[in-house]
């Protein structure tokens, strides 16, 4: 019969009388049947799975409003599972064509209940035999002793899940066993309901109340459609495999789920079953909406232009933003700037560091931020995440719901556990793996924890990939005491505290996530803690991206650390770590902090569109920092002796506020602090306002070999009270003068050319040697004295910056008599053509190599030998008071 001589919607009605079985033979006729059939799969089919006793929604508990792709494929797979529990015989030799007429297994089935053949589940399991089925009739059935499975055996509620009730502690000695439609609750004398050490049992449809289901290897479980209600659980110890799928978890008094003890090597019959559907079913989809979301750098929201929010308070007598009287002496006498003549500018676009800014944009732009990898990107370049992907031992659960109670899963002792597609909600904590165990987590959702999310303790390991881990109240993610997970693509936000804590000697690779939003620093690393941090983007936090505290270390490579209302890496306390190549961007604080006691080797880092904007009418300075580094990092560094937060304390440092015009400024690198420093080799460039400002150094601070071009004021300037050394450095280009000092210290062997103000400015109480330097100013002096300065200006050549210049190459004050001017050299424009030789420009930065071609999400990934140097004074409280950035 063709089924197109009757319309599809009067085939519905006909074969809704038919049984299942006959629906498949159907299928089976042509192929104008099998579309026939398969098109009624949102009506006919969803009907019989919606029907079925012994299975729920099949995305049921956690989305029970979604239907499935396939109502026909969910009934399907539902119907493969049932059978796990009866496919325990011996393997059959496919050689031997007799398994063709083997006998297939007969089966009785048993009722149960009032006026049944039997009353009592005892009764029934007396008489029955292998595969036999009972059926208990709706009632409460309790038992007074345990009972024992000595048989195979099939035990099924009839009616509607909630009718039947056993008050039962089982002990099962049989192969195999199955439950379904069943509510179990403990006996008085036990709370352990069923308990199985070497067969399978199969829990399709089932409440748990009140007690325990415990498996213990080699014995195995696979649970499917059950509710575990309060006080109940499952304990799994040294299991080889185990499936639960889709089940509900709630009210627990402690772990829902425990995973203890290393999985045996003996296996029983329903290893290979287990295994074949936990391969076979890959979980449907993220619970939570785990999805990428990240914006494209060009996406980015550009910050508002002044962001009131805690940020750098500079705190002296010259302000960048507000003139001397000096320099405004000099605006009136040359305020033609913009129609000023160069009489020969001096060329220095060959110095040591020039690869680096011959790639720089001259605007505020900057490279390409890398994009986020996809698990399936780390996993091909990572061996051991992959293997552990692939990896299916100990319990797996999918699929199911972890709410309103004390924990959810808790893996211990060497345990394996495997963790696909659930949701944990309002517990104190999610998943807790310790005593090394090992666990898989993947497109799990974790939110609304009272205590941290996923908890990491005593060398414990495994891959954490595509979760969403949001709302908690402490850390998304905590790794402590030795553990060292994988922590691949996920999306950890919103909570109260950190988004990932390591500490107390824990380790672990974070790599590819996107960590935002969260109330405390992104990622936070203290007393020991060294992570492997790359590739992941940490953006609109509260506090800081990326905070070292404590003695903490960590590799931190190649992350876009954004809009963070902090700054983008806060390193204190003996902070230690290697920062190398990250993106630090559009921040609403300073680009990276490094505080007291602050160590840790700053590398090739991108900093730029650091945003700070305080209100105070009290030589409070705002900052708009927008550097760009390269190979070697163009820096947004504060070293202060104040705190900004406390993490320990939770405690926030609020700086004074008044009503008032904000004023924006931008420097390359601050320095505010008590201890030495040495700056190498560093290119600041096109920062708004100073390139470096020392603003308090009470111990030496040397500037060696650096490239410090076209920012928007002075090059360098020193405070009044600091000690500085600048030696072989560049200054070219500023907007304001090239050095402007009011310190003690050197200024020897610079090239100090094109910058708009002074090339060299001493004021008081400036107590300075400036020793063989070349300068060419554009408007100003070439070297400016001005009255109560010490010091000695000896063998330097200042080359003439424009034609008709009125001003002096080389100017003192009448009333200074401290400062001594000796073998000088100037060069006016009458004289050849000038050239920067025999030295070359600097700076000289020789046996560096160029800048690798590649990009930096591409470069490999490598711990850096830390570079030490002399402290030229001491050390204070017994600690460390050197920081190096190279």
């Amino acid at each position: 019969m063709d089924p197109a001589v009757l319309p599809v919607e009067l085939w519905r009605v006909i074969l809704g009388y038919l049984p299942l079985p006959d629906l498949g033979r159907c299928s089976q006729v042509c192929r104008a049947w099998r579309e026939l059939i398969l098109s009624l799969d949102k009506t006919l089919w969803r009907q019989l799975c919606l029907r079925c006793p012994e299975c729920r929604h099949p995305n049921w508990p956690n989305r029970p409003d979604v239907e499935p792709q396939s109502w026909r494929e969910a009934l399907r797979q539902h119907a493969l599972a049932s059978r796990t529990w009866t496919q325990n015989g011996a393997e059959v030799d496919a050689s031997n064509c007799l398994y063709l007429f083997r006998r297939r297994k007969d089966r009785r089935v048993w009722h149960v209940g009032a006026g049944c053949e039997l009353e009592s589940l005892r009764g029934a399991l007396s008489v029955a035999g292998p595969f036999d089925r009972v059926v208990l009739h709706p009632g409460v059935y309790e038992e007074q002793t345990e009972l024992l499975l000595k048989l195979p055996v099939e035990i099924v509620g009839r009616g509607r899940l909630g009718e039947v009730a056993l008050l039962v502690s089982i002990e099962q000695q049989c192969p195999t066993a199955r439950l379904c439609n069943l509510v179990l609750m403990p006996a008085w004398f036990s709370p352990v309901i069923y308990k199985t050490s070497s067969g399978h049992v199969q829990l399709d449809n089932c409440n748990v109340e009140g007690g325990q289901l415990q498996v213990r290897g080699p014995g195995t479980c696979q649970a499917r459609f059950c509710s575990f209600g309060q006080a109940s659980g499952a304990h799994f110890q040294s299991v080889a495999l185990s499936l639960l799928d889709s089940c509900d978890f709630s009210g627990s008094d402690g772990a829902s789920v425990t995973v203890d003890g290393l999985p045996v090597s003996d296996r029983n019959w329903a290893f290979r079953h287990l295994a074949a559907l936990a391969r076979a079913c890959t979980a449907g989809g993220e619970p939570g909406g785990g999805g990428r979301a990240s914006l494209a750098p060009d996406q980015w929201p550009l910050p508002p232009p002044c962001v009131l929010g805690e940020g750098t308070v500079i705190e002296d007598d010259c302000s960048e933003s507000e003139a001397s009287d000096e320099e405004e002496v000099e605006e009136r006498d040359g305020g033609d700037g913009a129609l000023y003549r160069p009489a020969y500018r001096l060329a220095h676009s060959s110095h040591g560091l020039s690869h680096l800014l011959g790639r720089a944009p001259r605007s505020l732009s900057s490279p390409a931020p890398p994009e986020l990898s996809t698990l399936q990107q780390e996993l091909q370049e990572d061996g051991e995440a992959r293997a552990l992907v692939t990896s299916v031992q100990g319990c797996l659960l999918r699929g199911c719901l972890f709410r309103d109670g004390k924990g959810g899963v808790l893996v211990c002792n060497h345990g394996q556990a495997r963790l696909e597609a659930n949701v944990f909600r309002t517990l104190t904590y999610a998943v807790r793996c310790i005593q090394n165990a090992k666990i898989v987590m993947l497109r799990n959702e974790v939110r609304g924890c009272r205590a941290t999310g996923v908890f990491f303790r005593l060398a414990s390991q495994g891959l954490v990939a595509e979760n969403n881990i949001h709302s908690n109240a402490e850390a998304g993610v905590d790794i402590r005491k030795g553990a060292n997970p994988i922590v691949l693509c996920n999306r950890i936000h919103s909570g109260l505290r950190s988004g990932i804590v390591v500490l107390g000697n824990g380790k672990g690779s974070i790599r590819g996530n996107q960590i935002y939003g969260n109330k405390e620093a992104g990622i936070y690393i203290l007393y020991n803690g060294n992570p492997a941090v790359s590739g992941n983007h940490i953006f609109q936090g509260q506090a800081a991206g990326i905070a070292v505290n404590e003695n903490g270390k960590g590799l931190i490579v190649e992350n876009v650390i954004r809009e963070n209302q902090w700054g983008g890496a806060d390193i204190r306390k003996g902070g230690d770590p290697v920062l190398r190549n990250n993106f630090i961007c559009y921040g609403y604080s300073d680009g990276v902090v490094v505080g007291e006691r602050g160590r840790g080797l700053i590398e090739g880092n991108y900093i730029y569109c650091e945003c700070t904007c305080l209100r105070s009418s009290q030589h409070v300075w705002s900052f708009i920092c927008c550097s760009l580094c390269h190979l070697l990092p163009c820096l947004f560094v504060r070293l202060s002796d104040e705190t900004l937060c406390n993490y320990d304390e939770r405690c926030l440092h609020v700086y004074p506020c008044v009503s008032a015009s904000t004023i924006p400024t931008a420097v390359g690198l601050y320095v505010k602090t008590s201890e030495a420093l040495n700056l190498v080799g560093n290119a600041v460039h096109s920062n708004g306002a100073a390139g470096v400002a020392l603003m308090q150094s009470a111990q030496l601070s040397r500037l060696v070999a650096n490239c410090i071009c076209a920012n928007g004021h002075t090059g360098v300037q020193v405070a009044a009270g600091c000690r500085a050394e600048l030696r072989g450095n560049g200054v070219y280009d500023n907007g304001g003068h090239g050095i402007s000092a009011r310190g003690d210290g050197l200024i020897v062997e610079n090239d100090v050319v094109g910058n708009r103000g002074c090339g060299v400015r001493l004021m008081e109480p400036a107590d300075l040697k400036v020793l063989r330097n070349r300068i060419q100013p554009v408007q100003g002096c070439g070297i400016l004295v001005l009255e109560n300065v010490k010091g000695l200006v000896q063998e330097n050549v200042v080359y003439q910056g424009r034609s008709g210049s009125t001003k002096p190459l080389v100017r003192q004050d009448p009333g200074n008599n401290d400062c001594l001017l000796l073998n000088n050299t100037l060069l006016f424009h009458a004289e050849p053509a000038w050239a920067l030789e025999d030295p070359p420009p600097r700076p000289h930065f020789e046996g560096q190599g160029t800048a690798p071609t590649a990009p930096p999400s591409k470069r490999p990934i490598a711990m850096a030998t830390r570079i030490s140097a002399r402290v030229e004074s001491g050390c204070h409280n017994n600690g460390s008071i050197l920081c190096s950035i190279l």
